[in-house]
């Protein structure tokens, strides 16, 4: 069965009362066209990647839903286009690995940051492991003099080119 998932965000300039009434009026209208809601997940206040409509924050709604027929998708997006509330909307075609995510994200399999456990062999290496203490180079003190490098090799002399090889006109004489 196919599944969607739209995302709005909501002007945080209403009240709470007018916010949660948006999402209600949507999830309302899904409900409404036959669709059986999977989700809803309110993100809440977060900020904008660039400014909509000279906001710079909004309130996020994800609703997951599994509809009958497809053609319920129509309305609810002119909808959302028409209404002053609602600032940016998108709407997903999840495909099984984005079904499968989702549920294991609601499971609490997927989380934001996972904890490695710290074993007593892993102490004291870098990231991968082999990273084994060495001594550090002896530094070199500012009151002695550099050691002076030691002279280039003279370079071979060269040897001349080879002779032309003879031609034809030089074998006949």
């Amino acid at each position: 069965m196919r599944q969607y998932e739209v995302t709005f965000i909501v002007d945080p300039v209403l009240s709470g009362d007018e916010i949660k009434a948006t999402a209600k009026t949507y999830t309302d209208m899904i409900e409404k066209e036959g669709c059986k809601i999977v989700h809803i997940d309110e993100m809440g206040l977060r900020q904008l990647a660039y400014p909509i409509n000279r906001r710079t924050s909004g309130v996020y709604y994800t609703v997951e839903f599994q509809p009958e027929k497809g053609n319920m998708l129509a309305p609810m997006e002119l909808a959302m286009r028409r209404d002053e509330r609602i600032m940016r909307f998108l709407t997903v075609k999840l495909d099984k690995y984005g079904v499968k995510y989702n549920e294991d994200k609601r499971n609490g399999l997927i989380a934001k940051f996972k904890k490695k456990a710290k074993s007593d062999d892993n102490k004291g290496k870098g990231r991968k492991g082999n990273n084994k203490s060495k001594p550090a180079p002896p530094k070199a003190k500012k009151s002695e003099a550099p050691k002076p490098a030691a002279p280039a090799k003279a370079a071979a002399p060269a040897t001349p080119p080879p002779a032309p090889a003879p031609t034809a006109k030089a074998e006949e004489e």
